[in-house]
């Protein structure tokens, strides 16, 4: 396996742009985390955090639709300016804190 070696500035905020090679070897996307591994010789490991709470079942489900959409393009339809006008005159006013956990009745 080759290597590449790849580099990043700090900020004076101590910030950096993760560099698009190592994006994309990690299939890294906006929002995502990454987790560091500072081993005892000095060595930090850069990887994917992965979330122990995601259910599995929405990473399969992910998966089926960007490979129906890839497949059968066809069948996706842009929601015409009318229909958009009724999806937003019937959630006008409509708050959702997606943080928020759920109520009892609701899991």
């Amino acid at each position: 396996m080759a290597t590449l070696e790849v580099e990043s500035t700090l900020t004076d905020r101590y910030q950096t742009t993760v560099p698009e090679t190592v994006r994309r070897a990690l299939k890294l996307n906006k929002r995502d985390k990454i987790q560091y591994v500072i081993r005892q010789n000095g060595e930090v490991v850069l990887t994917r955090a992965t979330n122990e709470g995601d259910d599995p079942a929405l990473g399969l489900f992910q998966d089926f639709l960007a490979r129906d959409v890839s497949e059968h393009p066809k069948l996706f339809l842009a929601v015409e300016d009318a229909g958009m006008q009724r999806i937003q005159s019937l959630t006008k006013g409509v708050e959702v804190d997606l943080d928020a956990s759920l109520q009892e009745d609701d899991e």
